[in-house]
């Protein structure tokens, strides 16, 4: 069952091609916006927990900061290594917030 939660305001998300880390509850979220859309992943990097809200956008994958470990944000795979993965999560907008489903 879904369960929506306020991640951020409109204004609060990440102009077109950055990202930015917002936390919802006890996630913590890397929120990109490509081509005027909004995606959110799982802000933890698997290879050693790198913030990826922090790093930056290439083509549709958002990179780790720490060891450019590029992510997928539509599937969440990586690029390299292959079988990484991080969470992705469904937004959905309402007003003028930004609502993220944890489930």
């Amino acid at each position: 069952m879904a369960q929506w939660v306020r991640l951020c305001s409109v204004a609060e998300a990440p102009a077109e091609g950055t990202v930015n880390e917002q936390r919802a509850g006890e996630f913590e979220i890397c929120l990109a916006r490509v081509d005027g859309e909004l995606k959110a992943v799982d802000n933890l990097c698997p290879h050693r927990r790198g913030p990826l809200g922090q790093g930056w956008l290439e083509g549709k994958a958002v990179v780790c900061p720490w060891h450019a470990w590029a992510f997928d944000l539509k599937t969440g795979c990586a690029e390299y290594p292959e079988g990484e993965k991080v969470g992705v999560f469904a937004l959905c907008i309402e007003g003028e917030d930004v609502l993220v489903n944890l489930e």
